[in-house]
């Protein structure tokens, strides 16, 4: 590990010396590309150099443990302690940074919600879902696009498509897919029995034109009048645009904007994505053993979360945490299960570090 954090060093003030160059501050593109580089790499050097300090602080302070001086020797162990404690924690720090980090976890986020079994109830909590995820990316300062929605006209949601910009949106996102199941009794229930719905989530790293071969000879491309609620477009103009990529199967479909022009490339996009995720399920599932030991598969049937509302409670299945604060999860408090989450990806990874 040691020899790794050594070569990074160098690199890094090796790269420190290139961007302060005259002639490399006028070529711009490798300018950037080197402090991007330096970037990516600075929380580790910083890390590092903090531990490199303490091992030091530790071998003076180790030093005057020979003292004759009574005091100074009681002082001297108190501060071995506290170094040996401090330096235990940033190796475990260090060792964390250097996990292989995700190649999309700074890519924003295409995150799909779809209502399952349970009819109105499912549609409705797809809705709740949506709005969690809305909540949850207006507290982190990113900005939130419709690119799709389906609903029902009950106030529910039969699918919606929303793009998340932001930086890191896929690092803190991506546990996210799977189902999600609710325990409620429904307004429609005069009895007040309780019913257990679900809706799916899907959670996909927004993707470049380069990062999937996609040919357009092998996309359907359909046009048709928008259906739903007001709008001048409104069944009069064929905006609304269903893409269907004929290899795979996978239909997308836009009718959000007025303009099919602009209807179609935010279709493109979710298909690039939707592609993109087909591409890495079929790479992740070659190694499906390592797949399954590991948080958040992203298998869209497995049931991760359920919220029960008569007892105020949501149940995070693969950490096995319960939080009783229903209402600011809903309202987008999502912090502590994340956290969660990605503390046990870590410490999975970190067995076979």
């Amino acid at each position: 590990m040691f020899d790794k954090l050594d070569f990074i060093l160098g690199k890094y003030e090796e790269l420190s010396q290139k961007v302060s160059d005259p002639e490399i501050i006028n070529n711009q593109p490798v300018w950037q590309k080197y402090v991007k580089e330096m970037g990516e790499m600075e929380p580790i050097v910083k890390k590092y150099r903090e531990y490199k300090k303490a091992k030091s602080e530790l071998a003076d302070a180790k030093e005057m443990l020979e003292t004759n001086d009574e005091e100074l020797r009681e002082l001297a162990k108190m501060e071995v302690s506290e170094l040996e404690e401090t330096i235990e924690q940033q190796e475990a720090d260090l060792k964390v940074l250097l996990l292989p980090k995700d190649p999309n976890d700074d890519k924003n986020v295409i995150l799909e919600v779809r209502a399952g079994t349970g009819g109105d109830e499912a549609a409705l909590f797809g809705s709740d879902l949506l709005r969690m995820y809305t909540r949850y990316a207006e507290r982190q300062g990113w900005k939130t696009e419709i690119m799709e929605m389906n609903d029902t006209g009950l106030g529910g949601i039969k699918e919606a498509v929303m793009l998340i910009k932001g930086k890191g949106a896929y690092s803190r996102l991506k546990f996210e897919s799977g189902a999600h199941r609710v325990q409620r009794v429904p307004e429609t229930e005069s009895s007040g029995r309780v019913h257990t719905s679900a809706a799916t989530v899907a959670v996909l790293p927004e993707v470049d034109d380069v990062e999937v071969d996609l040919n357009p000879n092998d996309v359907r491309v359909d046009v048709y009048r928008a259906s739903g609620n007001g709008g001048q477009c409104v069944n009069t103009t064929d905006s609304a645009v269903r893409l269907t990529h004929e290899p795979t199967g996978l239909v997308v479909t836009c009718q959000d904007e007025k303009s099919q022009i602009k209807n179609k490339d935010k279709a493109f996009k979710v298909l690039r994505s939707r592609l993109y995720d087909l591409k890495m399920q079929e790479q992740n599932d070659e190694i499906s053993a390592q797949r399954k030991s590991q948080v958040g598969t992203g298998d869209r049937s497995e049931r991760i979360r359920t919220y029960n509302f008569p007892q105020g409670r949501v149940s995070e299945h693969r950490t096995g945490v319960t939080l009783y604060k229903l209402d600011y999860i809903l309202d987008g408090d999502l912090d502590e299960i994340i956290d969660g989450l990605i503390t046990s990806d870590q410490a999975e990874k970190m067995k076979n570090f």
